[in-house]
C-alpha cells in the first residue's frame, strides 16, 4: 500500500510530521482526519529516500534569488484577492521542486498555528534574508501587506535584472579570452612542434622567433601539468588569504581602483542601495534599520565598511546625503538627489530616481565595454597566431632563398 508524507497540526496548535499508509489522498485525508488533525499538505512519499537526507552534515536547502523572486510575485498576486493562509498554501502546492514545497510548507505551517508571516518566515531564514522579513512585518504592521510584497517583488525582479546583465557583461568576454587562450595552447602545442620537426635537418640559425616559439611549444608541451598544478594552487592559496579581513580589504579596495571594474562595481552598489532605500522608505520602514540590514547585503568589504560609516553618522543625527558625502565612495548624483530628497521630504522619490539613472548608466557603460573588449580579445587573439603563423614561415622563406643561391 502506498504511503503519502503529511504535515498537520493537533488540537493543542502543535506541528505533526510523518508518513501514513493509504490506497489513495482522499483515504488519508480521512484517516488523519478521524485522529483529529488538522491536515496541512498531503503528498505521495518518496519511494526511496536517500539514506543522506537526515545526516547532520547535509546542507540545509534554501530558496535561490530565482525561486525567492517568483514566490514574491506569486504572493503579491494572490493576497490581494485571497487570505493569506490559502495564498500560502497554492503557491507551496504548485512548486514543482520539492525542496522550495518542504520550505513553503514549513511557513505555511506557521501561519496556520497563528504566527505572522514574517515570524513565520524565520523559520527558513536562510531562505528569506533579514531585509526581505523586515519588509513583511512593516507591511503587516500598517495593515499593507499586499502593497508591501508588490514593492518586493519588483525590487527582487528588478535586482534579479541587473544581476542577469551583470554576469552577462563578464560572462561573455571571459568565454572570449577563454577560448582565445585554448586555441592558443592547442596550436602551440599540438601544431608547432610537427612543423619546426621538418628544421631538425637544417644547419642555419633559425630566426629568433621561430626559436621562441620553439622554446615556448616545447616548455608548454612538457611542463603543461606543472603550470596546472601551479595555477591550482595559487588559486587555493588565494582562496584561502581571502578569509583574512585584512587580504580581502586589500583585494576589495584594489578592485575598485581597476578602471573599468571599479567604476561597474560602484554603480551597481548605489542602484542597489538607493533601489532597495527607496523601497523600505516608501513602505514607512525606519532609515536607519533599512541602511543596517542593506549593509549585510554588501560583498565587497570597502562598501560594506562605508555602509557601517554611513549608519553611525545618521544614528548620530546626521544626514543621509551627509552621510554618503563623507564616505567618498558614492556618485555624486546620487550623493545631490538624496539630499534633494531630504530637503523637499520626498527621499524615496528621489532615490528611486536616482537608482533609474544609475543602472541606465551601468546599461550604457556595459554595452560600451562591450563592443570596445570583444575586437580587442579578437585582435590580440589575431595578433598571437600571426606570430606563431610568421615564426613558421620565417624559416621556410629562409630555405627558398638558400636554394634559390
Amino acid at each position: 500500500m502506498p504511503e503519502f508524507a503529511y504535515l498537520a497540526i493537533d488540537p493543542e496548535g502543535r506541528e505533526k510530521r510523518g508518513r501514513i499508509a493509504a490506497v489513495n489522498d482522499d483515504m488519508a485525508r480521512e484517516r488523519l482526519t478521524l485522529k483529529k488533525l488538522y491536515i496541512v499538505t498531503v503528498e505521495p512519499a518518496a519511494a526511496n529516500p536517500s539514506r543522506w537526507a537526515n545526516m547532520p552534515f547535509r546542507r540545509r536547502a534554501r530558496l535561490n534569488s530565482k525561486q525567492l523572486t517568483l514566490f514574491t510575485r506569486q504572493l503579491s498576486s494572490l493576497v490581494q484577492v485571497s487570505p493569506l493562509e490559502e495564498a500560502l498554501r497554492t503557491i507551496s502546492r504548485q512548486s514543482e521542486q520539492p525542496h522550495v514545497r518542504t520550505i513553503l510548507t514549513e511557513v505555511h505551517a506557521g501561519v496556520v498555528e497563528g504566527q505572522r508571516l514574517s515570524d513565520a518566515m524565520r523559520r527558513e531564514d536562510s531562505s528569506f534574508p533579514a531585509l526581505y522579513r523586515a519588509m513583511i512585518a512593516a507591511g503587516e504592521g500598517a495593515g499593507t501587506l499586499p502593497l508591501i510584497t508588490e514593492r518586493l517583488a519588483n525590487l527582487l525582479e528588478r535586482q534579479a535584472e541587473m544581476r542577469g546583465k551583470l554576469i552577462g557583461a563578464l560572462a561573455y568576454p571571459a568565454v572570449l579570452s577563454l577560448v582565445a587562450i585554448l586555441v592558443v595552447m592547442g596550436l602551440m602545442v599540438s601544431v608547432v612542434p610537427r612543423v619546426v620537426e621538418q628544421f631538425d635537418n637544417v644547419d642555419q640559425q633559425l630566426p629568433l622567433i621561430t626559436r621562441i616559439v620553439i622554446g615556448v611549444s616545447a616548455f608548454l608541451a612538457s611542463y603543461w601539468w606543472a603550470i596546472a598544478l601551479v595555477l591550482m594552487i595559487g588559486a587555493f592559496l588565494f582562496w584561502q588569504a581571502l578569509k583574512r579581513p585584512a587580504f580581502r580589504l586589500s583585494v576589495d579596495r584594489t578592485m575598485l581602483r581597476v578602471p573599468l571594474l571599479g567604476k561597474l562595481l560602484r554603480n551597481l552598489h548605489a542602484a542597489r542601495m538607493a533601489r532597495t532605500l527607496a523601497t523600505m522608505v516608501a513602505s514607512r520602514l525606519p532609515l536607519l534599520e533599512g541602511l543596517r540590514l542593506t549593509g549585510g547585503t554588501i560583498r565587497n568589504r570597502l562598501l560594506s565598511g562605508a555602509n557601517d560609516d554611513i549608519v553611525e553618522a545618521v544614528r548620530s543625527g546626521g544626514s543621509l546625503s551627509g552621510a554618503m558625502r563623507a564616505t567618498g565612495v558614492f556618485p555624486p548624483l546620487l550623493v545631490y538627489l538624496a539630499a534633494s530628497g531630504e530637503s523637499a521630504g520626498q527621499l524615496d522619490v528621489m532615490l528611486e530616481r536616482a537608482a533609474e539613472y544609475l543602472e541606465r548608466e551601468f546599461d550604457n557603460f556595459t554595452s560600451t565595454a562591450l563592443s570596445l573588449l570583444e575586437p580587442l580579445i579578437i585582435v590580440a587573439m589575431g595578433g598571437v597566431v600571426a606570430i606563431i603563423i610568421l615564426a613558421i614561415l620565417l624559416p621556410i622563406l629562409q630555405l627558398q632563398n638558400l636554394t634559390g643561391l
